[in-house]
């Protein structure tokens, strides 16, 4: 009998590459959303790489609220725990915006997945939560670092990832239920979108395909493709040996100007808005005076911190896809969906 999996967040672009993979490896999947309104919607984005008629099911819950996250959980076997406030590059003025729902959001699920007796519950953390100090020298972080919240350069984002995680283990370990949990750990998510709504990341590449950056600033990520990302989950899922474990989901280190390049040299014309030249590092403090959300990235300029993934390679035998297959794939839909 095929397990059932529930997936929250079934809107966002993690889980629905989540809910993808499991509908094609045979589980039988639940997912929520904050309102069933939005069924139909995320039905439509799916179609194109499942048959979300079979073993696909709705229900309503909302992080905020604990209605519906018993129902939802009730006879599942697993929970990838997806769901939780998207960073959107620009800072919010109340902080607890982001922080309570993600954090408040993630025990409503343990709660219930612990009383329901589900054998694991992966929750989508972020390597925000295992980042340095943001502006030290460079660096190449694993599991064992947790983000020092002390760190005055931190965003809402950040400290959001960081305390829901927090909270989620030290949940968990008061707890005597049969229920384990690993978390997951995704640095700058792109590859293929199934929607143009929520794009998070894949901002980095939309924007330099549309032309609204004047050029690249010495910033870069450690790269990583959605499909990996939704692959590492069913892993951290289903593997003995992930209970209790945290994963960073990481692939190549690209900087802004390394994305811009492989947009020109592969798409031609279609990437002919990619920046060109960098932005020198004075532009872009002098740019965060009168921007406060550039004063979120200028601690960063010039420090390479990547993370490493050595851990999901050899403990759950995860490969990562080249991170110019991200990108490259990232730009092919989002022109296909004309969403630049």
């Amino acid at each position: 009998m095929a397990e059932t999996v529930l997936v929250t967040g079934g809107s966002g672009f993690i889980a629905g590459w989540c809910i993808v993979e499991l509908v094609k490896r045979g589980y039988v999947v639940r997912t929520t959303v904050r309102s069933l309104a939005r069924e139909a919607a995320v039905r439509a984005t799916l179609a194109p790489q499942v048959d979300t008629h079979q073993n696909l099911s709705f229900f309503a819950a909302d992080l905020t609220s604990d209605t519906g996250w018993d129902e939802a959980v009730a006879g599942c076997d697993y929970v990838l725990h997806v769901a939780s406030p998207l960073g959107t590059g620009q800072e919010p003025r109340d902080r607890n915006a982001l922080v309570a729902p993600a954090r408040d959001g993630a025990l409503r699920l343990l709660r219930a997945a612990t009383k329901a007796g589900v054998k694991r519950v992966v929750l989508t953390s972020s390597v925000a939560a295992a980042s340095p100090i943001l502006d030290s020298g460079d660096s190449l972080t694993d599991e064992t670092l947790w983000t020092d919240l002390a760190d005055k350069n931190l965003n809402a984002y950040r400290v959001s990832k960081t305390m829901a995680e927090q909270a989620a283990w030290a949940f968990m370990a008061e707890q005597k239920s049969a229920t384990t949990l690993a978390t997951v750990l995704p640095s700058a998510v792109l590859g293929p979108v199934l929607s143009a709504e929520g794009l998070g990341s894949v901002q980095i590449v939309q924007r330099q395909l549309n032309g609204k950056m004047p050029g690249t600033p010495r910033i870069g990520f450690s790269v990583v493709d959605v499909r990996d990302v939704a692959d590492l989950h069913i892993r951290a899922m289903t593997s003995p040996a992930a209970a209790g474990q945290r994963f960073i989901a990481a692939g190549d280190y690209m900087w802004m100007a390394d994305i811009a390049r492989t947009l020109r040299e592969t798409l031609g014309a279609r990437a002919a808005k990619a920046p060109k030249r960098g932005l020198p590092d004075f532009v872009l403090r002098l740019m965060s005076i009168f921007d406060r959300d550039l004063k979120l990235v200028t601690p960063t300029l010039g420090h390479r911190h990547a993370f490493n993934a050595t851990k999901a390679q050899t403990m759950l035998g995860w490969t990562p896809r080249p991170a110019t297959t991200a990108v490259l794939d990232c730009a092919e839909s989002l022109i296909a969906l004309k969403a630049v």
